[in-house]
């Protein structure tokens, strides 16, 4: 059976969390976890319902313990739920519990963000760093001043959806996930979309440089 979405209802992350839920996930035996990805496997919603309410504090605590921004953490957590719900059949209770399983989810979701958020500086860092010709080689002398108003020029020519791309991604930190729910698209369209759009305006950038 084949899912590309998991029920919206059931992956929300809110800051407020339900009392009775979380007294009740720290009594469910961790029995009940293999059980409940059998059933999801097999599509069934309420299950996944189910196990986000009894895993989510959990799997909130793995967040943070790798280092995942408190800001980004719901974000994280709803790529983790997307994750669990899709890759349910793939669960193995011979290989590992179920909640190791989830674990690992959590933590290489986690772990791929801040590889995320490293790449996207280094890449607006690349597009802006505009070569000023036969001009000084030393990033210390490098002419920040007159390579500013260039990448402002270069960055105001995008179409307006892509200059707003550019600066969620890019100035206000929003995840490549939040940004997919915003436009609508797969976060592998979102990261195409921005890698474009940097080489984009950094061939710009050095047209301007290059004509100045």
């Amino acid at each position: 059976m084949i899912r590309t979405r998991a029920p919206s209802v059931s992956i929300q992350t809110q800051g407020r969390q339900d009392m009775a839920g979380s007294s009740l996930a720290s009594q469910v035996p961790s029995e009940r976890l293999p059980e409940l990805l059998a059933r999801v496997s097999a599509g069934e919603t309420r299950a996944f319902a189910e196990l986000h309410t009894l895993t989510r504090d959990r799997l909130r605590r793995i967040a943070l313990a790798v280092g995942s921004p408190p800001h980004e953490v719901d974000d994280i957590l709803q790529e983790t739920f997307l994750k669990i719900w899709r890759k349910a059949d793939r669960f193995d209770p011979e290989r590992a519990p179920a909640m190791a399983w989830m674990a690992a989810i959590v933590r290489n979701t986690a772990i791929d963000h801040r590889r995320t958020r490293r790449q996207a500086t280094y890449e607006l860092n690349e597009a802006l760093l505009v070569p000023a010709g036969a001009g000084p080689s030393s990033s210390e002398d490098f002419d920040y001043a007159s390579a500013e108003p260039i990448a402002r020029g270069a960055l105001a020519r995008l179409p307006e959806d892509r200059r707003k791309l550019v600066a969620l991604a890019y100035l206000e930190g929003e995840s490549r996930a939040s940004l997919s729910r915003r436009f609508g698209v797969p976060v592998g369209t979102i990261k195409t979309w921005l890698h474009r759009t940097i080489l984009a305006v950094r061939k710009d950038c050095l047209a301007a440089s290059a004509a100045a």
